[in-house]
């Protein structure tokens, strides 16, 4: 009796070192390229011409609007430009970006900055990470007060307003927009700032 359950504690043994010894060769496996491998394939990452771009492109075309698109002569080479309204369109990465991430203030240390639900920052690197969806922020918001000074109309997407379930109203929410904004160019008067329909309309149907 002795021996069996010396028997069944060595197979409990040898069970649970082949299965750490799984664990581990798949984490070796996971963790196989070096920092210049990885560089490489963060930076291969497109900044241009991204599959939530495509959605709204191809929205406003079907809606009548022409466009252009990343006008290097404006401030941060905006992904949509439609001339005609003086509107510029950001279709914006969520962890790029830092979507929903909190910042008191623009200049605050890097640590300071918490995940938000569509933005995750990694604990590798962390620090790396939180610095440069920092500046990221900053940029986007000194580019959005140089436009606006240059009389043109700022419009921000963000990639998971562009997911499946709530894509149709995303888009919606756009066009309302900018049916406000070309009433605003021909000397309509609001109440309010036009430019805010977006946000306000998305925060509703949250």
């Amino acid at each position: 009796m002795l021996g069996c359950f010396c028997d069944l504690k060595l197979f409990l043994f040898q069970k649970s070192l082949f299965k750490s010894r799984k664990l581990y060769i798949f984490a070796t496996i996971m963790d196989k390229l070096t920092p210049k491998q990885r560089h490489h394939c963060m930076a291969s990452i497109r900044s241009k011409n991204t599959r939530p771009e495509w959605v709204v492109r191809r929205f406003l075309f079907s809606n009548g609007y022409r466009y252009r698109i990343h006008a290097k002569v404006l401030s941060g080479t905006p992904d949509i430009t439609l001339v005609g309204l003086r509107t510029c369109i950001f279709v914006n990465g969520c962890f790029w970006h830092g979507h929903g991430v909190e910042v008191q203030g623009l200049r605050m240390e890097g640590e300071e900055i918490e995940n938000s639900e569509c933005c995750k920052i990694p604990h590798t690197n962390r620090e790396f990470w939180l610095n440069k969806i920092r500046r990221n922020k900053e940029r986007d918001h000194k580019t959005i007060l140089e436009l606006k000074e240059q009389g043109w109309h700022t419009i921000e997407i963000w990639e998971c307003q562009l997911k499946p379930k709530v894509r149709e109203t995303t888009l919606k929410s756009l066009l309302r927009t900018l049916n406000l904004i070309q009433l605003e160019n021909q000397g309509a008067k609001f109440k309010y700032n036009c430019e805010d329909e977006f946000s306000l309309r998305a925060a509703e149907e949250d």
